[in-house]
């Protein structure tokens, strides 16, 4: 197989707004740590520990997929340097290589997010419960109503409809 001089430069668009979109994570994650610290510092909070640990997990594969991304952008253009050089083999290896690199970014990218879910987990904790028991007392009160013959009961409000 013959790699073209254009073939490794597709990859490009792609890294570039892969770059983008990591950049933005990482803003965004180390914004949130800074927040947190000085919300521990005036308020020392056991979950507030879970959420740093999480982010700073977090902060570390998101440096890892940065550091991928451009290691395949340096594999790009390298592989572009040896096709223009007429050095066709030692190209589509790196071809190879900027294309796994690529690959093993983006399964960083999806644990990412699973991590990310999981600190909203964290986040919600306190208010699961609440949903919980709001929901349960909603479901008593709706078979109490409709022993009592209303239908239609406002989930959100306790208000009833019409009478059966």
């Amino acid at each position: 197989m013959t790699l073209e001089l254009g073939t490794p430069a597709v990859l490009f668009p792609a890294l570039s707004l892969l770059m983008l979109s990591y950049g933005n994570r990482f803003l965004a994650v180390a914004s949130l740590i800074r927040n947190l610290h000085h919300e521990y510092e005036d308020n020392p909070n056991p979950k507030i520990l879970k959420q740093i640990k999480n982010l700073r997990r977090r902060i570390k594969i998101i440096r890892d997929m940065q550091t991928l991304s451009i290691s395949s952008v340096f594999s790009s253009v390298l592989s572009i340097a040896f096709v223009y050089n007429n050095l066709n083999e030692v190209a589509q290896v790196l071809f190879g290589l900027a294309m796994l690199l690529m690959l093993i970014s983006l399964g960083l990218s999806i644990l990412e997010t699973y991590i990310s879910t999981a600190a909203l987990d964290v986040e919600l904790e306190d208010v699961t419960e609440d949903i919980k028991d709001h929901y349960a007392g909603y479901k008593k009160r709706i078979r109490a109503q409709r022993k009592k013959g209303i239908d239609d009961a406002n989930p959100l409000d306790g208000t009833v409809g019409k009478t059966l």
